[in-house]
């Protein structure tokens, strides 16, 4: 219910004040110079928040999204992520930065009672549009990682902090993702890139590519990678900054082991890299060198990052299950491994012979 006082202050100016308290949800109040406008407040106030459309605590008339964001860098992102015990890698801390910054740039003037749904919509569909319409260009799945670290800081202001009663984003829905890119090499375009990096100037792209494309390491992951990490004797590589800020042991085996063990003999001395630069201060850039190897082997509409697509196509084929497959390359879920389900129609049909030879007999 609403009530409305009229109020006379010292210098005879009239107000109205008005408080909408509706049982289960925090009082409400404004003051208006008119008792119409008021009346307005109250009405619609009170449907609002019926209908879960209403976030204005006081607290968020006390801060803004910018005061939200650097608290939650501050205090939250450090933290390890939920069912992790170890804490998000630099990497990953790095990017979920650069993300809540651009939201701190576009909104974070505004106080959390006035980051509504409809402003939160506006700004993720200026982050889609082309740069020629003023946008950021971004593809929907890049979207969605934009809004999804915004969503948690929001889930802790409501949760934890008390700063709002709800999250405007959960009225806010999410691009649609496109089904993932599956590109990969088939055997004879295998062995002419491979041919091609054997033949590169650039005399680490060989052992690189062989060591992505037996491991399906992401390349950030592997150009990232540092001695400490490589265990030859082994056989495996142990990767702490991971994308999903989880710890993840790849296997290695065969020429990619080899190739790794040989360029263990000339490492360098002044850095732990494993593809250090000139400087021995970053990774070596072997982008030229990569491309230049995909024009000479003719190979088209290939990434990098295909390399990890062929990886996972390769083992599916050779009868890896598709949680085989999400262990190797790091997914939490199935859902991103699904993609390479119809590699394996004989797999699959020979998983259901044996369960009819099983269950039926013959």
């Amino acid at each position: 219910m609403a009530s409305i006082q009229k109020r006379i202050s010292k210098k005879g100016k009239t107000s109205y004040r008005v408080e909408v308290r509706l049982k289960g949800y925090p009082p409400q109040s404004e003051t208006f110079t008119r008792k119409t406008d008021a009346s307005r407040w109250a009405q619609d106030t009170e449907s609002a928040i019926r209908e879960g459309r209403h976030f204005k605590t006081a607290e968020a008339k006390k801060h803004t999204l910018a005061e939200l964001i650097e608290r939650y860098v501050r205090d939250v992102l450090p933290r390890p992520p939920r069912k992790s015990k170890r804490p998000r890698g630099e990497r990953s801390q790095t990017i979920i930065k650069a993300q809540l910054a651009w939201w701190r740039a576009e909104l974070g003037a505004y106080t959390l009672a006035d980051i509504t749904p409809a402003k939160i919509a506006e700004a993720r569909d200026k982050l889609g549009r082309s740069k020629a319409d003023g946008g950021q260009g971004f593809e929907p799945a890049t979207v969605v990682r934009y809004m999804a670290p915004l969503s948690h800081a929001l889930g802790v202001a409501v949760r934890e902090w008390g700063w709002l009663d709800d999250s405007p984003m959960r009225k806010v829905q999410r691009p649609s993702e496109p089904d993932g890119r599956v590109r990969y090499l088939s055997d004879a375009e295998r062995d002419r890139l491979l041919s091609a990096c054997r033949e590169s100037p650039e005399p680490w792209l060989y052992p690189a590519v062989v060591l992505s494309l037996s491991t399906g390491m992401r390349k950030a992951e592997q150009m990232g990678l540092r001695w400490g990490a490589v265990d030859t004797r082994q056989g495996r590589i142990t990767l702490t900054e991971t994308k999903n800020g989880e710890t993840r042991v790849v296997p290695l085996a065969g020429p990619a082991l080899e190739l790794l063990k040989e360029h263990a003999k000339v490492r360098r001395l002044d850095t732990d890299l494993v593809w250090p630069n000139a400087k021995g201060d970053k990774p070596v850039d072997l982008r030229g060198a990569w491309e230049a190897a995909l024009k000479a082997a003719e190979i088209e509409d290939y990434r990098w990052h295909d390399n990890r697509h062929s990886c996972a196509s390769w083992l599916v084929m050779n009868g890896a299950t598709l949680a085989e497959v999400a262990e190797v390359l790091g997914h939490k879920t199935l859902a991103m491994v699904k993609r390479y389900a119809h590699l394996s129609p004989a797999h699959v049909a020979g998983v259901v012979a044996r369960m009819n030879a099983k269950v039926f007999g013959g």
